[in-house]
């Protein structure tokens, strides 16, 4: 088939790989001058697969009302009015319970699990390098109210057969040396071994042009108007250079996919929820991370990649807005300065990205209503984790072949009409 991809980044790339890999004639659209540079840019540099947690979870109103008097908030509401931020934040905190939370922590496991299976093949078979490392992911408590709380995640790393360690403060030091500095401040940890770190621009931009190679054809600066179909099947899409034949359409836009479809009558939850990172030169290696430290009360995540700290976190709710409030940098300069001084902070790069999240923290991966047209969007804070198995997971959707996960929760279905 002649397929569609619309959106350049981490998703949309992968996504074009394993459909290439599969045979079709793929055209990616992307509005950028070149893959990757919006939320793919400069996240975490997370890929963690065990660190797989819905941001819907049992106590977040209670903690949300906490954070709103916080110097260094997690999280930041600031409303506007907006039915949709509003129909989002009441889907959300519809799904705080224990029962959703456990359902949905599942699902991304699941996925995620798979996406580590489906990174490693891709690397083995193309030596692709951004920056890679594959010595796991460290969650930081500070507190033992912390330590407690983390027992719903190691019951569902455990149902899930997901590797973890839980560790005491020394344990947590043998881990990170640097944080010997700080064992003071530290209660405990819940280290997943098998998380890896990496740039995802690099990535995201080495495997586009090996997509091309391949003959994947890249259109870059040519944002897409509107998805064409007749009689209730996908036809096309219309750009600046007018309409444009395709048999199958895979929307990977992020926080842009519910505007796509909605012409269609889908609609789609995914709200832009705002991270922001630093980029900060490694100064004193002894005084940096080894891999990834998730700073548990800030939520925020630091990790190493090559001679640089990616600082990475909270969750800001804005709508679209990319502004950088120095505020927001004071926040991840406190997280890391506090536990890695070995960065210059003066040389680090502040930058800001919309996560595209849904209300239950779960991607939407699958075929919708309208016949040929599919959806690949709202990863939220894991779309790097989660690009490598999502992508080969909708090639398989569409091919109509059997899944090597159970996919069917995963699509738009599972909202109803």
């Amino acid at each position: 088939m002649k397929i569609a991809v619309l959106g350049g980044g981490v998703v949309g790339i992968t996504t074009a790989w394993y459909l290439n890999a599969a045979g079709h004639t793929v055209t990616v659209y992307e509005r950028q001058a070149g893959p990757a540079l919006e939320t793919s840019f400069a996240n975490a540099g997370q890929v963690s697969f065990g660190y797989a947690s819905p941001w819907a979870a049992p106590g977040i109103p209670r903690k949300a009302l906490t954070w709103l008097f916080m110097e260094h908030a997690p999280l930041i509401l600031r409303p506007k009015p907006d039915l949709a931020m509003l129909n989002w934040l009441l889907r959300m905190l519809a799904n705080c319970n224990a029962r959703d939370y456990a359902i949905n922590k599942s699902r991304m496991l699941r996925l995620a699990s798979y996406s580590r299976e489906c990174l490693a093949e891709l690397r083995g078979q193309t030596g692709i390098a951004y920056d890679a490392g594959q010595k796991g992911t460290l969650q930081l408590f500070r507190t033992q109210a912390q330590v407690d709380a983390s027992a719903k995640d190691v019951k569902a790393l455990a149902a899930d057969g997901v590797a973890y360690e839980i560790l005491d403060p020394a344990g947590c030091i043998a881990t990170e040396p640097a944080l010997a500095r700080v064992a003071h401040k530290i209660a405990g940890g819940l280290r997943t071994p098998q998380d890896e770190t990496g740039d995802c621009h690099i990535f995201t931009t080495a495997l586009a042009a090996m997509a091309e190679q391949r003959g994947v054809t890249l259109n870059y600066a040519t944002p897409v108007h509107a998805i064409r179909q007749a009689g209730g099947t996908v036809t096309g899409v219309t750009t600046d250079r007018g309409a444009e034949d395709h048999d199958a359409v895979v929307v990977a836009l992020g926080s842009h996919s519910p505007g796509m479809v909605r012409p269609f009558g889908i609609r789609l939850p995914v709200y832009p929820v705002k991270g922001y990172s630093l980029t900060i030169p490694i100064r004193d290696a002894a005084l940096a991370p080894v891999s990834t430290v998730m700073d548990e009360s800030y939520k925020i995540a630091i990790t190493r990649l090559g001679d640089r700290i990616r600082v990475g976190g909270m969750a800001e709710i804005s709508g679209f807005s990319t502004d950088l409030p120095p505020a927001r940098r004071r926040t991840l300069e406190h997280s890391v300065g506090d536990l890695f001084p070995g960065g210059d902070l003066a040389a680090a790069r502040f930058w800001s990205g919309l996560r595209p999240m849904t209300p239950d923290s779960t991607p939407v991966i699958g075929a919708t209503a309208i016949r040929n047209l599919y959806l690949n969007t709202g990863h939220g804070t894991l779309g790097w984790t989660m690009s490598c198995g999502s992508g080969r997971l909708i090639a398989d959707v569409i091919d109509g072949r059997p899944t090597d996960i159970d996919s069917r929760d995963l699509a738009i279905a599972r909202y109803g009409r």
